[in-house]
């Protein structure tokens, strides 16, 4: 048998205590009533209710003082307040605070049942969302044991054997068979990146990173991304413009993790466009934050495959000959941002190109900056 729905009434009338038990435990419902604020917070404790109405009009606690307790420490509690109509104004500020609806005196059985049914089934519903946010959690990690455990051991050990073998009978094989086994390392090579790819995104807790957070100066971001494109751009006869001030305020982060956002920006730029043509980085201030845009004049990007770039393995559907990626560099990228507490958006047009922007908040100025002592740069 289905157990009964767990009801509190927090009201200072009894006849509004006496019609609410009435009518509801007529039902599938079980009640229990208190007649102010305190009384209602222990049996909150006690009796474990699923809903509760709260009268706003109380002595003692008020029904703002025991919503605002309820938030606090049973937010899975949906909560329902009870005011007069000359109070719909409070009622309203109160949905502001967290409940999750009102009922305004004097109220229907069938107004009653109504708002009670609705109310039960928003918490269900976000019972099954809570439920299925934690299955999901759950699956990443096991989906990062399997993958790190039963695929990267295994293969690490086919990369180490084709290293040696390769050197061992290096002056033994035909061309053939050399290229061959070269073609053949490549692939576990690739198997392996995207692994490290998959374990990026599933396992990773990206928030360790504001542990290293330091006033950076993002020339010095950009220049470190372009230095490692570089020959990916040449490849492609593609140049690389710099419009990066000199004067730009500096950003709080994490250098490592920053540049792998500008490098999967410009490698996919690059990886996009046409030969012969320019991808440009520019840079600057914008509302208080710092922004840096990659702009591309290449194959661009349908409307329909926006929504979906930035999600796990999320490409668009028109692809260059030849180009390769897994769909998951901007996920990670735009993981990254948002620790750093900004934002990564994009604007692109089919045929004409793409122009992805990253926003950053302006490093505080009681930060630390820390000197190099290397080369006597500060970061």
């Amino acid at each position: 048998m289905r157990p009964k729905h767990k009801i509190l009434v927090i009201d200072d009338e009894e006849v509004v205590l006496d019609s609410c038990t009435q009518v509801l435990s007529a039902g599938d419902c079980h009640v229990a009533t208190a007649p102010n604020g305190t009384d209602g917070l222990k049996l909150v404790e006690t009796f474990e209710p699923e809903l509760v109405f709260i009268d706003l009009k109380m002595p003692g606690l008020s029904g703002f003082e025991v919503l605002e307790r309820l938030r606090t420490n049973h937010p899975e509690i949906e909560a329902i307040v009870i005011t007069g109509y000359a109070t719909v104004s409070s009622a309203i500020e109160a949905m502001k605070k967290g409940a999750f609806d009102f009922l305004p005196k004097p109220f229907t059985p069938e107004e009653l049942r109504l708002i009670t049914r609705r109310a039960l089934e928003h918490r269900e519903l976000a019972r099954q969302a809570a439920a299925l946010r934690r299955e999901k959690e759950m699956l990443r990690e096991n989906f990062a044991a399997i993958v790190s455990h039963e695929l990267k051991s295994p293969l690490g050990a086919i990369q180490q054997n084709l290293y040696a073998l390769i050197d061992e009978l290096g002056d033994k094989l035909s061309d053939e068979q050399k290229d061959r086994l070269v073609r053949l390392k490549k692939r576990v090579d690739d198997l392996l990146n995207l692994i490290h790819s998959w374990l990026r995104v599933f396992s990773v807790d990206l928030s360790k990173l504001k542990e290293n957070f330091r006033p950076l100066e993002l020339a010095t971001v950009v220049a470190r991304a372009v230095d490692i494109v570089h020959q990916h751009a040449v490849r492609k006869s593609v140049e690389i413009e710099v419009a990066v001030p000199g004067d730009l305020p500096m950003v709080s982060g994490d250098e490592g993790s920053l540049t792998e956002v500008v490098v999967n920006l410009l490698n996919n730029a690059v990886k996009y466009s046409f030969a012969n043509s320019k991808v440009t980085v520019r840079a600057g201030t914008q509302d208080g934050e710092v922004f840096l845009s990659v702009i591309d004049t290449g194959v661009g990007i349908a409307k329909e495959d926006l929504k979906h770039l930035f999600q796990d393995f999320g490409r668009g559907r028109k692809q260059p000959e030849g180009a390769e990626g897994c769909g998951l560099g901007l996920a990670i990228s735009k993981r990254i941002v948002e620790v750093h507490g900004g934002s990564i958006e994009v604007q692109s047009e089919p045929g004409k190109g793409s122009a992805f922007t990253v926003r950053l908040p302006v490093a505080r100025a009681d930060m630390d900056v820390v000197t190099n002592p290397s080369t006597g740069s500060q970061t």
